[in-house]
Order: C-alpha cells, then sequence, then structure tokens
C-alpha cells in the first residue's frame, strides 16, 4: 500500500504532526506551499485566509503536485483554519485526482476539532473513501498517534 501525507502548515505544528504520520506509515510527504505566502502577523494571516475562504479561491501553489496514480491512501491535514481546512488544501484537492482513494484527514486546531473539514473534504471528493481522520491540538503523544494510525489503517 503506497502512502502520501499532504499537508498545509502556518507555524510548523501541522508540519510535525505530518512528519510523524509520514514516519509511522513510511509514507511520502508533500508539503503544500503557496506561491504567495501569508502575512507573518496571525491576524493579518487569517484576514487573507478568510477572503479565500469566503470566495472559493485556490491559491496557486509554489510546487507542482505531480503524478499520484500509485497512491492508494491520502492523509491530507491542515490547521483548522476558520472551521475548515487552509486554502492550500482546497488547491490540492480540486488539483489532484482523488478517485477511488482512500482519504484520511488530519488537523491541528485550538479547540475548534475539525470544524466542517470532513464534509468539505467529502464535497470535494466525492468518489473517494474518506475515513474520520484525526483532530489534534498542538500537543499529542507520539505513541497515541501510532496506536491510532494501525487501528485505522
Amino acid at each position: 500500500m503506497k502512502i502520501l501525507v499532504v499537508y498545509y502548515s502556518y507555524s510548523g505544528i501541522t508540519r510535525k504532526l505530518a512528519e510523524d504520520i509520514a514516519l509511522i506509515t513510511d509514507g511520502d510527504l508533500l508539503e503544500l506551499k503557496p506561491l504567495r505566502p501569508y502575512s507573518f502577523s496571525y491576524n493579518t494571516a487569517v484576514k487573507e485566509a478568510r477572503i479565500e475562504i469566503d470566495k472559493g479561491y485556490c491559491p496557486p501553489l509554489a510546487e507542482e503536485i505531480g503524478n499520484i496514480d500509485d497512491v492508494d491512501v491520502v492523509f491530507i491535514g491542515s490547521p483548522n483554519w476558520l472551521k475548515t481546512f487552509a486554502p492550500p488544501v482546497l488547491t490540492f484537492l480540486r488539483s489532484a485526482n482523488l478517485d477511488g482513494k482512500t482519504i484520511i484527514p488530519f488537523c491541528t486546531h485550538g479547540g475548534g476539532g475539525f470544524g466542517m473539514m470532513i464534509d468539505d473534504i467529502k464535497k470535494e471528493c466525492k468518489n473517494s473513501i474518506v475515513k474520520d481522520g484525526l483532530a489534534l491540538s498542538g500537543f499529542y503523544d507520539f505513541d497515541e498517534l501510532q496506536k491510532w494510525i494501525e487501528n485505522n489503517l
């Protein structure tokens, strides 16, 4: 089974979780970097993201996604931004052919869990198997993460 771990991270918290998932699953990592990065000021970045989310905007990515035809399982991660995933994730969902693939969402949050993220992924990936996923705050136990992955793969 070929696994890809795709993620967007603003502050590095989601990146750490993605790296741990890739380590546990022996999956490949793909970081989604917008061509024009969000502001270093968190409040300004939230304003920028709100405008993009409200418009359904897909920001161009700094690197092409490439061919993922041979991938079976895609872990897709993002911080919870305004009750959904960050706009670079929407770019990925609309650019990659995820038909027939198993998608396991993951997110980091400050108390909002997934928000509407799972529903939003299901809307974009109608021909994929979307699992419940894993929502974690910035702090988690590696062994518990490993057990969760083993039980859900």
